[in-house]
């Protein structure tokens, strides 16, 4: 999920930045277990709902269906009630970029490219995830923008151990995603996450000086979640102060993992092939 608190007082030409009263932190042994744990909530639910999307549903549907399951699994949802945001998941479709709202007036159609995020608080860690979903069939420019944006997100990982550094996978996602032609937006970012659903530090999709270049250490959870827009890397945000739209109309679409960083590489916590 991305930074909620930008939206509050509306999008930049820059990116938001969480103010955190904690540094970055290093997750213990059974801090790190328990958010296996809610990750894995996570990503039972992003899967579940991957294959149960059909035409004719409603974004309400999927947000009944996610806020039922993560409390069956003994999670309450990290997002609902989050800054007073109403859904238990984000759910955004075509430019819509994100933080849409989840409503039994919003019809998913085929050909739609359906952006579904979600969280989940269990035990007093968060895990986070987003994937977007092609609706049926969409056009060959939609199914490109949705594999180059998942193809960003596992590039950006790959950069991940201790001793990288942020803009390592910063500039790994953005060169993938300039290479094929779209842009980034910039206005949202990744973020730390654990006992809080954001934390420190925030986790970049491009090389920019606006934010030390943070040292990975062993133990950092990471919410790493790359934005891609078919046309202008611009949003606005609409009459309901939470959906950001693309300033063009143009197609949206996001991949996002929570991420531990070990000291040979990384743990996908939200891999959604291993539930």
């Amino acid at each position: 999920m991305n930074i909620f608190s930008s939206l509050l007082s509306g999008p930049t030409k820059q990116p938001q930045v969480t103010k955190q009263r904690r540094g970055i932190e290093i997750k213990s042994e059974r801090e790190i277990e328990i958010m296996r744990q809610a990750a894995k909530i996570v990503a039972t639910v992003l899967k579940e709902i991957s294959q149960l999307v059909k035409p004719g549903m409603t974004t309400a549907d999927l947000d009944v269906y996610a806020e039922r399951r993560i409390r069956e699994m003994g999670a309450t949802p990290s997002f609902k009630g989050y800054h007073g945001f109403t859904g238990s998941i984000c759910s955004s479709i075509n430019n819509e970029v994100v933080h849409g709202i989840p409503s039994p007036k919003k019809v998913i159609r085929a050909g739609d490219v359906l952006k579904v995020d979600t969280g989940a608080y269990y035990q007093g860690f968060h895990g986070d995830s987003c994937i977007t979903i092609a609706v049926v069939e969409v056009t060959p420019e939609s199914a490109k923008l949705i594999r180059v944006a998942e193809e960003a997100l596992y590039k950006g990982i790959e950069q991940v151990k201790a001793g990288a550094y942020l803009l390592d996978l910063a500039g790994a996602i953005e060169d993938h995603v300039k290479s094929n032609g779209f842009s980034i937006v910039e206005e949202f970012t990744g973020h730390g996450v654990g006992r809080n659903l954001h934390e420190e530090p925030s986790v970049f999709n491009f090389r920019t000086r606006e934010m030390p270049n943070v040292k990975l250490r062993s133990g950092m959870t990471l919410a790493i979640e790359p934005i891609l827009n078919a046309g202008s890397k611009y949003t606005r945000t609409l009459a309901d102060k939470w959906t950001a739209v693309t300033v063009d109309n143009a197609m949206s679409a996001q991949f996002e993992h929570t991420v531990l960083v070990t000291d040979t590489g990384y743990e996908i916590l939200t891999d959604r092939s291993k539930v």
